[in-house]
């Protein structure tokens, strides 16, 4: 297994090492507000399969996690509805830092400070391959889809907006 250069361990890594779940790190030059679509460019990636860790919260500011394809939005309002929430909105990025104990663009679902209930939408536990963040800025894991609801445990929801 070749690596570009090694990264040292996120609690993100940590996490996946000690649930024995198989990953592969992948590194790119962090472009600040690029998303995933910069991710995916720069390590040749179908953006696709690239996804975004969003920390929102609901009406009651109790914050949770949604996992979408990169190329996709999450309707806020389906979302709501498919939870049992009355609203949901993003986080201010201070919040979600605070929650997730990552900093925004370095978000990944794995190790969080706060324990959150995490959404995934449906499409992505059957990919054979997802690029996820690994806790830090320019920093992905490829992982299999089937750990998000095997051993994160994540909810799978129907809440993507296809912008295409």
């Amino acid at each position: 297994m070749s690596k570009s250069k090694h990264e040292s361990a996120s609690p993100a890594t940590v996490w996946l090492k000690a649930h024995k779940v198989e990953f592969t790190e992948m590194s790119y030059d962090y472009i600040e507000h690029g998303g995933t679509a910069r991710a995916a460019e720069q390590l040749g990636l179908d953006h696709h399969c690239v996804i975004k860790t969003l920390i929102m919260q609901n009406e009651a500011a109790k914050p949770l996690v949604v996992l979408m394809h990169g190329d996709r939005e999450v309707s806020v309002k389906n979302l709501a509805r498919q939870i049992g929430c009355k609203s949901v909105e993003p986080c201010k990025p201070e919040q979600a830092q605070r929650n997730s104990g990552y900093m925004v663009g370095g978000t990944s679902p794995f190790g969080t400070r706060k324990a959150m209930p995490v959404y995934v939408e449906r499409t992505i536990v059957d990919m054979p391959e997802i690029y996820i963040n690994a806790g830090r800025r320019g920093f992905l894991v490829k992982i299999r889809g089937s750990v998000l609801t095997d051993i994160l445990k994540a909810v799978p929801v129907d809440v993507a907006i296809d912008h295409h």
